[in-house]
């Protein structure tokens, strides 16, 4: 085992530690940042103002989120030396002042070490470096590509000197640092690090810290938001102490840091597998800080009563330790008491659904230099959850900047261009300033989407506009015409396939045109500065069937239901009619979903369903089983013949499936452009990073439909 000293005299370590008759009691620190890539002004001031606010209350350690310094959504800025000379220059910022005084500081930035860069955790304290510690395990699938800017650690256990650039230097007087899988050892208590990924692994290396003594290990994470996703994270939180005793404290950023996913905060701190401190999952707030009394003598004694533990703790080989002249645990905490457990705080589907893609787009908004969002809105079960989830951007906006978030204040009024001495809005009066809506109709549109259209602007606060685009389509056909000399018909009025699609496909273009111009001079119109960036509103199943024309109003700035299910929104229809206050959400979800994109006849009206040849349910199933269960074509029948077969013949099922493929494959290119949504599902089918798939197939799939066939038509029950 590698043992260093900072300063301390070894021999006396044990008796210092256990010759007070006083609890061992400290204050731990975490925190969620709403860092930005490459914000690394603003990125220091939050990690500053956490600290600041960890020492306030009383912390002697405070644990940041992964790669805070630079933010963690940086991708090929890792690659410029830049990034990492930036991020050295912001920690001798930090080392400068006295932040650290008195304090352990647990900061995320990358580090060239041996010419290899790697993802760190650097350990502060009145204002010297005490230890760097690389990741070893790195995220690598889904939305992470790690391995592409890092390198893992491969030296478990291992420790190296790494000598300091000379900005460092300057500040601290050291020039070599221990670098490697170490933990810290204090006057009076021991502590340990892992970085987002590992937590995840099955040799997670708190399990070794736990069986080396180490009490305290902290988890500096960079995580995003899905739905359902939270009960995993806390589990794995819960379950790194609950078998191995120990202090679990878990760091996120929270917040766009200027893609597509959305960092879901939650920090929190878990003692021997009980939570007895959480953060909020979703807010507007920059800093948050979540606080907690510990006592580690607790956790010698959960530990104490597993003799199996203690067997494998003597056998194995121990943690390296840096020994730090530094108390965790103050002599005057006895009048801190340690936290009890707490209940887990989690958010219904829905809730996720108004409260995470509602934040993303006020962290888009700001960040870009935009004045307000627009949104075509159809009446629809789409357009129509994307404009409540702007409405309920605009409560949580007014309801932080209310409360004094000094941030939030500043930037309501920057965005709806409001004077200093002005009041406040409230959210209806701020969705009135930075959202427009228009109801793009035209002869195929009916009455009550361009009421529930109008009805549902009103109930938001958002400015309306209810135009007709008829003549601008009439003059499309016509130049056609006038080109070919032939005027294409719909089907019911006897056209061909062909025909109809364009003449849908007409509409479908012009609004997306239409909803640019809008975005570019609407504020122009109402006498206000600025341009207002256009919402999409297609949803993640619409994504994967390639049910929408491309560069319709599919293709927007950004859009927020773009990895969500059609099943999803219908129940978040449901809730926000009631939770949010826009009644005229209830009537939205009522419809059957249709794009209007066709004359309305007295024995034929257009819906989604039917132009798809399969419903939102069945999309759904598919979806989770092409991405998720990871199944081709021909696995996936073999998997619905047993999960449907009390409703569909092999036959009935092989069509299906075939169907399916045969859309998702044709429509693939779709994906290319594909306007950038906020990641909330798994099965996302999004070309940019996550699903990761060829856009030009065979799409007769000559090979698995014929084996398909041969399995329905007499070899399935083998």
């Amino acid at each position: 085992t590698q043992s260093r000293s900072l300063g301390a005299t070894k021999g006396c370590e044990l008796d210092v530690r256990w010759n007070s008759l006083a609890m061992r009691v400290t204050c731990l620190a975490t925190c969620a940042l709403n860092q930005w890539a490459l914000d690394f002004e603003g990125n220091l001031a939050r990690v500053k103002s956490s600290i600041s606010i960890a020492k306030r209350r009383g912390a002697r350690y405070r644990v940041g989120p992964e790669l805070e310094l630079p933010g963690y959504g940086c991708e090929d800025h890792f690659l410029e030396l830049d990034t990492t000379e930036h991020s050295w220059e912001c920690l001798a910022g930090l080392l400068n002042g006295d932040e650290t005084d008195e304090i352990v500081c647990d900061v995320g930035m990358p580090v060239i070490h041996g010419g290899v860069r790697y993802n760190c955790r650097v350990f502060v304290l009145n204002r010297k470096i005490l230890l760097i510690r690389p990741k070893l395990c790195l995220a690598n699938d889904g939305n992470y590509r790690e391995t592409r800017w890092f390198t893992a650690w491969p030296h478990q256990k291992k420790v190296e000197d790494h000598q300091l650039p000379p900005a460092i230097v300057a500040v601290t007087g050291q020039s070599y640092v221990p670098f490697g899988d170490a933990a810290l050892e204090f006057l009076d208590a021991s502590l340990g690090s892992e970085t987002c990924e590992e937590l995840f692994t099955p040799a997670a290396p708190h399990i070794q810290m736990a069986l080396s003594g180490v009490e305290v290990i902290s988890n500096g994470s960079g995580s995003h938001h899905q739905l359902r996703k939270l009960n995993t994270r806390m589990d794995l939180i819960r379950s790194a102490t609950g078998k191995c005793g120990g202090v679990y404290m878990y760091a996120n950023q929270r917040g766009c840091d200027g893609g597509r996913l959305y960092y879901d905060g939650c920090a929190c701190i878990a003692v021997n597998g009980e939570i007895v401190a959480q953060g909020e999952q979703f807010a507007i707030q920059e800093v948050e800080v979540v606080i907690a009394n510990v006592d580690l003598d607790a956790v010698v004694g959960f530990r104490g009563a597993f003799q199996s533990m203690a067997v494998q703790a003597s056998a194995g080989d121990k943690y390296p330790m840096i020994h730090v002249p530094f108390r965790l645990c103050p002599n005057d905490n006895v009048s801190r008491t340690p936290h009890s457990p707490c209940d887990i705080r989690y958010h219904s589907p829905q809730e996720e659904i108004a409260l995470g893609p509602a934040c993303w787009l006020w962290d888009y908004l700001r960040r870009s230099g935009a004045s307000g969002y627009l949104l075509p809105l159809s009446g629809g079960a789409d357009s129509s959850s994307t404009a409540a989830i702007v409405g309920s951007m605009c409560q949580l906006a007014t309801a932080a900047a209310v409360s004094g978030d000094e941030v939030a204040v500043a930037d309501v009024r920057r965005i709806a261009q409001i004077d200093e001495n002005d009041p406040l809005p409230c959210a209806k009066e701020l969705a009135h300033l930075l959202f427009q809506t228009v109801y793009l109709g035209s002869e195929n549109s009916s009455a009550a989407t361009r009421s529930r259209s109008s009805a549902l602007a009103a109930e938001i606060g958002a400015s309306h506009l209810d135009v007709r685009i008829d003549t601008v389509v009439a003059a499309v056909v016509a130049f056609f015409t006038s080109v070919t000399q032939k005027t294409p018909k719909f089907r019911v009025d006897g056209g061909s396939n062909v025909e109809n699609l364009a003449l849908q496909n007409i509409q479908a273009r012009i609004r997306m045109v239409l909803s640019f111009v809008l975005a570019q001079l609407m504020p122009w119109v109402r006498g206000r500065g600025g341009f207002l960036l256009v919402l999409g509103s297609a949803n993640v199943d619409e994504g994967l069937r390639g049910y929408m024309t491309k560069y319709d109003c599919s293709s927007a700035d950004i859009n927020p239901i773009g990895g969500i299910s059609k099943g999803d929104i219908r129940s978040f229809l449901r809730w926000a009619a009631d939770r949010l206050g826009y009644p005229t959400l209830a009537e939205v979800e009522e419809a059957p979903p249709t794009a209007e994109l066709e004359p309305i006849r007295d024995d034929y009206v257009q819906t989604d369903e039917e132009d798809m040849g399969m419903t939102y349910e069945e999309l759904g199933v598919y979806g989770r089983l092409r991405k998720i269960s990871r199944l081709g074509p021909v696995e996936m029948f073999k998997r619905l013949l047993h999960e449907w077969r009390d409703r569909a013949s092999p036959t009935e099922i092989a069509a299906k499936v075939k169907s399916f493929f045969y859309y998702y494959s044709c429509n693939r290119h779709k994906m290319t452009t594909l306007t950038p949504s906020y990641h909330a599902e798994n099965y996302s089918p999004e070309d940019n990073r996550f699903d990761l798939r060829p856009f030009l197939y065979n799409v007769r799939w000559p090979f698995q439909f014929r084996k398909i066939d041969q399995l329905a038509g007499g070899g399935a029950a083998e």
